[in-house]
């Protein structure tokens, strides 16, 4: 159901209040030491004292002083961090007050303003079977809150997702280094090959969104489940202990062989529920993430 250009404003009005509460409260220096610039930028020159590395020394400058200086650099900050997010239908889906797609957008929009905290330039890909659009990275709080817009209006796209054709563009349209958030239901994995590459690329983040009722059925008699994407139906007994049980088997093992992919893949997997707070799943993110740069 289309949006009214007013509800959506109501919502990133609200969405602005809850993401800049957990910035401050929640995320505070994390997200700035977590993810590292591009490298190293040039700060000062100062004169060679003993102890100091011979091959930074600036020979031009040295020419021109008669005594020898060095450069020095620090660690560049400012970053690029691009989110594709995955706005196939199968994201309208909650069992809870929120639903998947809810929780992405949300999610985005909290790091997004982090991002902006660390003035940091932010762009957006919005995808399901194809990419649906591409917001090139930018700097300042109003294009942060235009791509919130954009999520907020964007339809679900009632088709399979397709991850790898999201990755493959963001590679032929963005050449330089990134943190890239990938932010789906997964319902449809991307191959092995071409998370790897793009994780080679850029530094890929997975944050894999569910819903409990994606992994256990409730007993309460015969059930019509449709797929959100392909349009299948099946009727279901969940009466049978056995039907569950085979549900619940097959859910586990789809999660346990997207972790294990990511993982062989190198990508980092941030996991989130709708029923749980994305905050706390986000700062738990980053608390590894330090402790594993350390």
């Amino acid at each position: 159901m289309t949006q009214t250009v007013a509800e959506i404003l109501k919502k990133v009005q609200r969405i602005q209040i809850v993401a800049n509460r957990s910035v401050n409260d929640l995320l505070a220096g994390q997200y700035r030491s977590v993810f590292r610039g591009r490298g190293m930028e040039f700060d000062e020159v100062r004169e060679y004292q003993p102890g100091d590395d011979i091959r930074t020394i600036d020979w031009n400058v040295t020419a021109r002083a008669g005594v020898p200086f060095i450069k020095r650099f620090s660690e560049e900050r400012e970053l690029t961090v691009l989110f594709l997010v995955d706005v196939s239908a199968s994201g309208s889906f909650g069992s809870g007050s929120q639903s998947k797609l809810e929780v992405m957008i949300e999610m985005t929009a909290l790091l997004m303003f982090s991002a902006l905290k660390n003035n940091d330039k932010v762009g957006l890909l919005l995808f399901a079977n194809n990419v649906e659009a591409y917001y090139p990275p930018r700097k300042g709080k109003g294009n942060v809150l235009r791509l919130i817009r954009e999520m907020l209006a964007a339809e679900p796209v009632r088709d399979e997702t397709d991850l790898e054709a999201a990755l493959q563009y963001l590679n032929k349209v963005y050449k330089r280094r990134a943190v890239v958030f990938l932010i789906s239901d997964f319902q449809n994995e991307a191959s092995r090959k071409a998370l790897a590459i793009s994780n080679g690329r850029h530094d890929l983040v997975a944050i894999t969104v569910s819903d409990p009722r994606e992994e256990q059925l409730p007993q309460v008699g015969f059930i019509t489940l449709q797929d959100a994407e392909s349009g299948e139906m099946v009727d279901v007994d969940t009466r049978h202990p056995k039907v569950r049980e085979l549900f619940a088997s097959q859910a586990a093992d789809r999660r346990e062989a997207l972790t294990t992919g990511l993982r062989r893949a190198g990508v980092d997997q941030l996991q989130v529920s709708t029923t749980e707070p994305y905050a706390t799943s986000l700062r738990r993110f980053f608390e590894s993430r330090e402790r594993r740069l350390r």
